[in-house]
């Protein structure tokens, strides 16, 4: 059972190559989000945790556009938030949580944010990482966003 998990969290060669070539593209087109950080160092830690990077290809796939805001120093970790300028397409209408869901008596959704950000394996944004976000742009969400990621 361990290996079909593991399995399906992992992307074929073709996906890992198409998504390093968005995710770098991104890079190289909003340097100011990482300032001082080199691509090469984060390719190199992402292409070490294949766990990770399927988690940055669900955020892509949803309309997404996961880019690199931070490097954690006492980790290692590069901080990825997704930097899409309004709400992905494949993340919206949701509630937050769970009790939110069943609360709904009409126009009810079909999934929960954080429903959604435990299946990509990221985590919502805190209010705190929201506002550091609109620092590096303008970045509308009308509902609840997802988008956090670590490599």
């Amino acid at each position: 059972m361990k290996n079909s998990t593991s399995n399906k969290k992992q992307l074929s060669p073709k996906q890992r190559e198409e998504l390093l070539k968005a995710l770098k593209t991104r890079f190289e087109k909003h340097l100011n989000r990482h300032k001082g950080l080199q691509w090469a160092k984060v390719q190199s830690r992402l292409e070490a945790n294949a766990e990770k990077l399927w988690s940055l290809n669900e955020m892509e796939s949803t309309g997404g556009e996961p880019d690199v805001v931070g490097h954690d120093k006492k980790t290692g970790e590069y901080i990825f938030f997704d930097c899409s300028a309004e709400s992905p397409k494949g993340r919206t209408s949701v509630c937050y949580d769970r009790e939110g869901l069943v609360s709904r008596k009409e126009h009810r959704s079909k999934n929960t944010a954080m429903d959604m950000a435990a299946a990509m394996g990221i985590e919502l944004l805190t209010e705190e990482e929201y506002q550091e976000l609109q620092k590096l742009g303008r970045f509308r969400y009308e509902d609840v966003e997802l988008g956090e990621n670590t490599c």
